[in-house]
């Protein structure tokens, strides 16, 4: 029994000090890259199942996306109109750091659209969008220290309203799905 409690002390005591060095920020990107897309691409399901415009707004300073159902498809928010925000995973920011410009260029939002003064894609009832662009988002920390790595880019394409992911992995962008 002794043995068994002094390397469960030794595990801890390993474990305490591997704890500090993990990196978290590489999960951080990839966790932010899958909530944002998804919620993106859940929007553009929405404008065909409802068979009305779906907009995103994004709201850099705010670290959010605004999803607003566009019931008269009018482009404004409207009373009756649901609209809701979706913020970014804490330590995420729409950045591409020092990432190279991707497909959608490089500022870190490319949508030209507006709403309500944000940048903003609307996703069309026949299954299209209004404009090809997409946003980076890259973590707090990654900003912060100059680095490039772990940058995530989400693209949307205009015909299909199709969404793609890629990563920049230090020296290229990959797609990731």
């Amino acid at each position: 029994m002794a043995e068994v409690l002094i390397v469960m002390v030794i595990f801890g005591l390993l474990a305490a000090m591997a704890v500090p060095k993990m990196n978290l920020s590489a999960f951080r990107g990839a966790s932010a890259g899958s909530v944002a897309g998804s919620t993106v691409m859940a929007a553009a399901r929405a404008a065909v199942a409802r068979q009305h415009n779906v907009v995103v707004a994004i709201d850099q300073p705010g670290r959010r996306l605004r999803i607003h159902y566009d019931q008269n498809n009018d482009g404004t928010v409207g009373s009756g109109e649901w609209a809701r925000w979706e913020p970014l995973p804490d330590g995420v920011v729409f950045s591409r750091a020092t990432a190279p410009a991707g497909r959608i260029g490089s500022s870190a939002v490319s949508f030209r659209g507006r709403e309500d003064g944000m940048p903003a894609v609307t996703f069309l009832r026949n299954g299209s969008a209004s404009e090809e662009g997409g946003f980076y988002l890259a973590t707090a920390e990654a900003v912060a220290r100059g680095r490039s790595a772990n940058v995530r880019m989400v693209v949307v394409d205009r015909a299909t309203a199709r969404l793609s992911w890629y990563t920049y992995d230090g020296a290229r962008w990959k797609r990731e799905f």
